[in-house]
């Protein structure tokens, strides 16, 4: 049986992400760790590992249902991760509809046996892996908002020697109502 290694993620769009790879650059030095290529920086809702063909599209119809609303997401906040190596961009205080949208996701590619972490959710940029335990963060003068229109299915694709993640489907949230 065919299987993808899929995940469900928020695509970050292409100015903001030229945007992070140069605030990368001034931040990090090289030796800092292995940063994370431009397309294939991401805000991960919902990892789901390798996944049938049938799992996926059922996946895929669940997701297409989801009428969660557009929201708005502060990037003002930095870690590191030292056991994996991990060097993240994130947020203070993720927006309501970005954990409801993670929780629902989770929640149907764990009804679809879809392993979900028992760690609590923690929405994330990863912008260097394999970090050395000696990385320094920023200063905490950052900030970037980033307007959240849809979600996306994205496929974990290897070729040539690199991992690359193209989108499977994309699926829109609808307007924020006006307050």
């Amino acid at each position: 049986m065919a299987t993808q290694r899929l995940f469900f993620a928020l695509e970050l769009p292409d100015t903001l992400q030229q945007q992070l790879v140069q605030w990368r650059a001034d931040c990090f030095p090289a030796e800092a760790g292995t940063p994370v290529a431009a397309a294939n920086l991401h805000l991960t809702l919902a990892f789901l590992g390798d996944v049938s063909d049938t799992t996926a599209a059922r996946l895929q119809q669940l997701a297409a249902r989801i009428t969660q609303p557009a929201f708005t997401l502060d990037l003002d906040d930095a870690g590191h991760w030292p056991r994996p190596g991990v060097v993240w961009l994130g947020c203070q205080r993720a927006p309501r509809g970005l954990l409801q949208l993670a929780d629902l996701l989770r929640a149907q590619a764990a009804r679809h046996g879809c392993a979900q972490s028992a760690q609590p959710f923690h929405p994330h940029i990863t912008l260097l892996r394999h970090a050395t335990e000696q990385v320094a963060l920023p200063p905490r003068q950052f900030h970037w908002r980033c307007d959240i229109q849809h979600f996306a299915l994205l496929a974990s694709v290897f070729r040539q020697g690199r991992t690359r993640y193209q989108a499977v489907a994309r699926w829109p949230l609808r307007a924020a109502s006006g307050v």
